[in-house]
């Protein structure tokens, strides 16, 4: 694989500081729209199933022109090539980075794919066709009346947003539920609600060892059995590679997935069966396309009106530049309140890095913190901090132009609350007294769907994994492992042991002495 320019290796980093000195640092929204009649036009365009405005971020087009050419000296589009064509793009793992072939249509080979893409592109329609039509028989089963989905991180963080968010595709009769935490609680509190002879169990693990899920999983076999359920095979099916490890459970419905899919990039693979199930194998197959479409113009479009690397490029502007630390996330939709979850996984597990893919340590900061609520719940709790907080904190506002509902008077207020933050946010108002005194200046994306469908959703999951890519590739990491995740797992396993024996010989004495106290 070729090697890379990190954005601070190109000769337009120093251009960019000079820039952000002399002008950046001072852009003025409200007076930049007054000397530009044709902003609005310049940072808007309209990308599969979706219309952007970035015109209200700090920006003209001399930074955008620059970032752009930044983009092309740390060699953006070949190593956006590599990842669609099958190269081992993550590099700590040894693997390629496919998730895009698994919203590919079937037969479709791209000029410079590797040997075995076609291949795999063939084994990913035959697990996709099998899944799909489950999916249909479990939808239009009566009988089955709850769908649990037994799953951590990306096994339950795309398939619970999605599914919340299609909720007006659900299946008649249906109800789903996602247990992911190892506390009991949770579990407890679903199975209250469950019979067994009208369950469906999800349990969904790429290798069937996850604590957490094999926890869950261990104790809804034995609640099944303890209520008197009599048929594990029709009940239970294992989403992961591991057959052997669910047959031993009495598991032998299983749908598998691929090396190369990460947990947080595999709602498109069987992980997205409980969405399956419940928007069914049309829309499952509209959410796949939609992506797809949205795949084809990031890897087609020239930069200049790419939406993923105009969205990546401005996060690195923005965090390098401005030294902004975190984004806000609202989308004024309630079908959207785990958008944000979802997407601090996808971004903060992605771009959460400290070193290069050589090893090196940065010298520069990489993923903002991502987080928010739905609108306009957030306005309630901390738009203030948004409007007169001592930080400057970037607002993405998602919003959907058709509702899915038919109750009068409720859309208009949801897309004029919408339209008057972004509004506020940039204008502001001056007053003599500090309290009122609102600085404006603040900046906001507006992403726009027509309405949210199985094929918007779609769009706008695939441009925000292709945005974390972009920032991620200009900062030279890898943003497909996340060995960060792993020293708490072992050290749990051994404190496990420890809490069950008293053990605490080696530990430091604050772990010691809450040991302790926890054992009682």
């Amino acid at each position: 694989m070729s090697e890379f320019l990190r954005c601070d290796q190109t000769p337009q980093w120093p251009l960019l500081k000079a820039h952000f000195s002399a002008q950046g640092a001072r852009l003025d929204l409200r007076q930049a729209f007054a000397e530009d009649t044709g902003r609005f036009e310049h940072f808007s365009q309209v990308a599969p199933h979706l219309f952007a405005d970035l015109s209200k971020n700090l920006w003209d087009p001399t930074t955008e022109a620059l970032l752009l050419d930044m983009g092309r000296s740390c060699g953006l589009e070949q190593h956006r090539d590599a990842m669609l064509h099958g190269e081992p793009i993550n590099t700590t793992e040894g693997r390629a980075v496919l998730h895009p072939l698994l919203r590919r249509p079937p037969g479709q080979v791209l000029p410079g794919d590797l040997p075995g893409v076609a291949e795999s592109l063939v084994d990913v329609h035959s697990t996709l066709d099998a899944m799909l039509s489950f999916a249909d028989r479990m939808r239009a089963d009566e009988g089955i009346t709850d769908v649990v989905n037994i799953g951590i991180g990306g096994s339950d963080l795309g398939p619970h947003m999605a599914v919340l968010a299609l909720d007006a595709y659900r299946a008649p009769g249906k109800r789903f539920h996602f247990v992911s935490n190892a506390d009991g609680h949770e579990l407890a509190g679903v199975l209250r609600l469950l019979r067994p002879q009208s369950t469906l169990f999800l349990v969904a693990s790429k290798t069937f060892t996850t604590a957490e899920t094999m926890t869950n999983a261990r104790s809804c076999l034995d609640w099944f059995a303890q209520r008197g359920g009599t048929d594990v095979a029709r009940h239970f099916v294992a989403l992961t590679t591991q057959v052997d490890a669910a047959k031993a459970l009495g598991i032998t419905t299983t749908f598998g997935f691929w090396e190369w899919v990460g947990g947080r990039y595999s709602l498109w693979s069987s992980i997205g069966l409980p969405l399956a199930i419940s928007i069914g194998a049309a829309g499952f197959r509209g959410l796949l396309a939609g992506g797809h479409a949205m795949d084809e113009h990031f890897r087609t479009a020239p930069l200049e009106v790419n939406l993923p690397v105009r969205l990546g490029v401005l996060d690195v502007w923005y965090r390098n530049f401005h030294g902004f630390t975190s984004r806000c996330v609202a989308p004024y939709h309630a079908g959207l309140r785990r958008w944000a979850a979802y997407l601090q996984q996808l971004e903060m597990e992605s771009n959460g890095k400290r070193v290069a893919t050589s090893g090196e340590a940065l010298v520069y900061a990489t993923s903002p913190v991502v987080w928010g609520e739905p609108g306009t719940n957030g306005q309630h709790a901390f738009f203030q901090m948004l409007h007169q907080g001592s930080d400057v904190l970037p607002l993405e506002i998602v919003a959907v132009r058709k509702p899915s509902h038919a109750l009068a008077g409720h859309h208009g207020q949801v897309l004029a609350n919408a339209l008057a933050q972004a509004q506020a946010l940039m204008v502001g108002k001056a007053s003599d007294d500090g309290h009122r005194h609102f600085p404006g200046n603040r900046p906001s994306t507006f992403l726009l769907l027509e309405s949210l469908t199985p094929e918007s959703l779609g769009a706008l999951i695939a441009l925000q994994e292709h945005r974390v890519f972009v920032s991620g590739a200009l900062w030279g990491i890898d943003s497909f492992d996340q060995w960060g995740v792993e020293l708490g797992k072992v050290l749990a396993r051994d404190l496990l042991q420890r809490l069950a024996s008293g053990d605490a010989e080696g530990l430091d004495a604050s772990t010691a002495g809450l040991l302790n106290r926890l054992r009682g």
